[in-house]
């Protein structure tokens, strides 16, 4: 308890049911290794996602006077997995993930997929908890102060960049699949293909499927003779 306390110290925000910050913070692995299946993270996680894209999209559409797909570039920046990542690093959230011994030895506290994940878990605790307001406080919290004068995204969303060349061709389909999945469930690497109209025009593999998603994009838009960087 007195852990979680220093994280609601952290967090600017105490909590009524305890228990939802608990499991915000509970790994796969350590649910698993509980032998409790329904206490991990991962549904939290579902919901913080939305939780975070109406709050950044609300956010961007008040402070920033531009275009549809500038808007989308930005958000996509802000709501990735690098992103999310350096965010989580701010509160210090990997100190008090709760991980399965695996995970624990292969360094999980640092990875930036769990950590990311979690973060949207807790924003998710959060909204459960106290409603709209405090969980669009504390996201809030991290959005860059010179937005308004930013030109283009922190980080490049290739997904994004892809989606948007497609689109000029309405009757182009872009699809990732997932072919597979590599190494022991501590250090799991995803493999993942995008396909054009069914024909695969690229693939990564990453540690995260959303890792995977964005470097098959980025091989896509690469073979397409686009600079992805």
């Amino acid at each position: 308890m007195e852990d979680l306390t220093k994280f609601e110290d952290i967090l600017g925000y105490r909590f009524k049911d305890i228990q939802l910050l608990k499991q915000a913070l509970s790994h796969s692995s350590y649910a698993n290794e509980k032998k409790r299946p329904n206490g991990s993270n991962e549904r939290l996680e579902f919901l913080g996602d939305s939780v975070l894209s109406i709050v950044v999209s609300d956010f961007l559409y008040k402070n920033l006077n531009v275009a549809e797909g500038e808007l989308t570039k930005m958000r996509a920046s802000l709501v990735c997995e690098k992103s999310l990542h350096i965010f989580a690093k701010q509160i210090n959230l990997g100190d008090f993930l709760r991980l399965g011994k695996g995970e624990e030895n292969t360094g999980g506290r640092e990875r930036p997929s769990i950590l990311a994940d979690a973060f949207e878990a807790v924003i998710a605790a959060i909204y459960l908890d106290g409603g709209m307001e405090p969980a669009a406080k504390h996201i809030l919290r991290f959005m860059p102060s010179d937005i308004r004068h930013a030109k283009k995204p922190v980080f490049n969303d290739f997904k994004t960049v892809l989606q948007e060349i497609v689109q000029k061709n309405p009757e182009e389909k872009v699809e990732y699949v997932l072919i597979g999945e590599e190494g022991p469930d501590h250090n799991k690497r995803f493999v993942v293909e995008v396909c054009l109209n069914d024909q695969v025009i690229g693939k990564g593999k990453g540690k995260s499927k959303k890792e995977a998603e964005q470097l098959a994009a980025k091989e896509a838009l690469e073979l397409m003779g686009y600079e992805a960087q």
